[in-house]
């Protein structure tokens, strides 16, 4: 039997020395260890005591020596493969091996990379790949004693190689079919790797792989992209441009100008450091060319937009104090920046869809009727935040719980500011009501959340939270507000914060830090205006360096929040009842497509364009279920007067104000009483059907309510 005791030369050999201690060397071509050749026994000590994958080959024989790192590279063959034959433990990879281990016994050491062998594995016959070298041992009279071999399995990598180029190939077939043009350079010098077709297209047939932006576009030089290039590098900040133009050659006389909105992203390592450059973008030429005609087309239009903007400027700087001339200029600037671009969307629109009409040409209408629409929208968001600021908007306020408005909006929110601002929210437990205009909260939370953002360019976190509060009277004097519980909602960032000077200004109408075009100053105003129409206040706390937490406080109103919404919905999904329905407006266009609208849904329509031609209808015998009217009525009467006289021979008729601007004394400062509802011009008609539906149903959410208030 053989000796369990350790020889000294295996000593800090792991298992391999307990596998060579294990196996009976009695009958053995090299004898007991102890007996070995000191050649064999320092090689040998060597290759079992490295962390490294070594295999010893020792004898005519090549009997077979491993180390603990080599012993998960050979499979089934581990517990049997300790001083075998090297012909017997490699037998399914001798027609292989066998020439390597000539050259190599023949002094040609060689070293190969990633080799395929078809080897019996844990999981049977399977492809495996190597990186190893093989190198013959000499003993002390320069006879070959064995063959030393450092090898390691590199069949993960080399699958994982296989994979990311098969990887790598989808992408670049997703990147050639998406829209715009796409190019991907690496490195300092911004090399092309990829380019697809569309970015060919462009810049014309060249030689892009692996050359140089500056080697292929030579004609870029004094155009500033270069400088670009090497700016979003630098500073791993993405840059985009709209409409820019660029000169580019081997393209047809007088086309050699195009216009491109561009982006360049910088591409960064698995260390987070930049190492290239994503450029996509799209070929406007032909809009901007389009823009150009209609532009000339309209020249007249736009000049008598631009004297009257120029005339508002005048007025607004007769009016302002020497200290906000900058502020003022910057505002008016945005706006008629703003009016002419929505301007010119609408006329451009309407100009589009005569043409294509006159010509019978159907396809696009829709297209050009959804431009128009979304530009008036956004017209009527820029209107709705100046009297958000001056305190003049109309509002519609709703009970509503703090906490559940937040919860609903924490997707749309988390979206807006992307994904390298972290988003937490802490609501308050038994979080009071309050009564406010659900729309305009939202709003303002959404600024807020944006702003912050804004103030962390390079990422961090905005913090959402709710509270009770009690305002005690020397504090609500000092804030210019009335003493009681209200319910706080505070956003908080992690950015730049202000200074002391910019938080003085941070509330004033037009003042605004952000670049020409970027903003017209209105946001903070807007919220400040809000919450001081709703009977609250704004408060700010700021550090330079550390960042800024923005409060909103709002009176606690004692109700749940309207529970009566759904019961609303299901009623306004009925079919229209009988119901007749009076319009008054003093705008015929707006007074017939109300008209038209509710006629299609069934309604009986009666209409009058002031209020005494109205009264005289409310006056008679006719059936009138809903009074829909606008508040500023010529005629020495105003819709609210109109709904207050209606209401003295009609105390049960709904009345429905819609308005476009107007102080809130004519509608009421309040909650609206039972039975009146407002809307804020321009709405869209849907939106007026809905309303109407709900109000001239309103028996049923009534009842709604009332069940829903029971308790209180």
């Amino acid at each position: 039997m053989h000796d369990p005791t350790p020889v000294p030369f295996l000593a800090g050999g792991g298992r391999a020395t307990e596998l060579i201690l294990a196996r009976d060397w009695t009958d053995h071509p090299l004898g007991p260890p102890a007996e070995w050749p000191e050649g064999l026994k320092v090689a040998l000590s060597l290759v079992v005591n490295s962390p490294e994958s070594m295999i010893l080959c020792w004898g005519p024989a090549l009997h077979f020596f491993f180390n603990d790192t080599y012993i998960p590279l050979l499979g089934p063959r581990v517990g049997w493969a300790m001083g075998a034959p090297f012909d017997e433990v490699w037998a399914d990879a001798l027609e292989q091996a066998h020439p390597i281990i000539a050259q190599a016994m023949a002094g040609h050491s060689q070293r190969f990379n990633d080799l395929h062998w078809k080897l019996a594995t844990d999981r049977g016959q399977a492809d495996t790949w190597w990186t190893f070298s093989y190198s013959r041992i000499l003993d002390a009279q320069g006879e070959v004693a064995g063959l030393f071999i450092f090898t390691n399995e590199t069949t993960a990598k080399v699958q994982a190689d296989a994979a990311l180029r098969e990887s790598t190939e989808r992408q670049r077939q997703t990147l050639q079919q998406m829209p715009g043009f796409i190019a991907i350079l690496s490195g300092p010098e911004h090399r092309f790797d990829y380019v697809n077709d569309a970015y060919v297209a462009i810049a014309g047939p060249r030689q892009f792989i692996g050359r140089t932006v500056r080697e292929v576009l030579p004609e870029l030089q004094g155009q500033g992209f270069y400088e670009l290039l090497d700016q979003v590098y630098a500073s791993g900040t993405p840059y985009a441009s709209q409409a820019m133009p660029i000169q580019l050659a081997h393209r047809a006389p007088g086309d050699a100008e195009r216009f491109i909105d561009f982006l360049y992203e910088p591409i960064r390592d698995p260390a987070g450091q930049v190492s290239g450059i994503f450029v996509g973008g799209y070929d406007v030429t032909e809009r901007v060319r389009a823009q150009r005609l209609l532009a000339e087309a309209n020249r007249n239009l736009e000049q008598r937009v631009q004297s009257t903007v120029r005339e508002l400027m005048a007025a607004e700087a007769a009016l302002r104090h020497s200290q906000k001339m900058e502020a003022v200029g910057q505002l008016t600037g945005g706006l008629a920046h703003d009016f002419n671009n929505l301007l010119t969307a609408v006329t451009g629109s309407l100009e589009l869809i005569q043409r294509h009409a006159a010509r019978g040409r159907w396809a696009d209408i829709d297209r050009y009727v959804a431009t128009a629409q979304g530009a008036a929208r956004r017209a009527a968001a820029l209107t709705h935040r100046l009297l958000a600021f001056s305190r003049r908007q109309t509002l519609d306020p709703r009970v509503v719980n703090v906490n559940e408005l937040v919860a609903g909006m924490v997707d749309l929110i988390r979206r807006t500011v992307g994904p390298a601002i972290a988003l937490e929210t802490v609501g308050a437990a038994a979080l009071w009501t309050t009564l406010v205009d659900v729309p305009q909260l939202e709003s303002a939370l959404l600024n807020l959340c944006i702003n912050g953002r804004d103030a962390m360019p390079d990422g961090g976190r905005i913090t959402i939270e709710t509270s009770n509060r009690w305002i005690d009277a020397q504090t609500a004097e000092a804030r210019g507000m009335q003493p009681g519980p209200y319910v706080s909602l505070s956003v908080t960032d992690t950015g730049t914060g202000m200074t002391p000077e910019v938080q003085a200004k941070a509330f004033d109408p037009f003042f605004t830090t952000k670049p020409i075009g970027q903003g017209t100053g209105l946001g903070l105003s807007m919220i400040y205006g809000f919450a001081q129409q709703s009977g609250g206040h704004v408060r700010i706390h700021s550090e330079v360096g550390v960042g800024t937490t923005v409060c909103i406080e709002l009176p606690r109103h004692l109700g749940m929040p309207q529970a009566q919404a759904a019961a609303v919905a299901m009623a306004a999904q009925q079919a229209p009842p009988h119901a007749t329905v009076l319009v008054v407006d003093d705008e015929p266009a707006v007074r017939r497509l109300m008209v038209e609208c509710l006629t299609e849904l069934g309604y009986t329509l009666l209409e009058a364009g002031d209020g005494p031609s109205a009264l005289r209808l409310l006056a008679s015998e006719a059936r009138i279920d809903l009074l829909v009217s606008d508040v500023g009525l010529p005629g020495g009467m105003n819709g609210r007067q109109l709904a207050d006289a209606a209401r003295t021979t009609r105390p049960h008729l709904k009345v429905l104000f819609v308005t476009g601007y107007a102080e809130n004394a004519l509608i009421g400062s309040g909650q609206l009483a039972s039975g009146m509802a407002v809307m804020t011009k321009p709405f869209a008609m849907d939106q007026l059907c809905t309303r109407v539906q709900e109000l001239v149903t309103a028996p049923q959410a009534e009842q709604a309510r009332a069940q829903s208030t029971q308790g209180l």
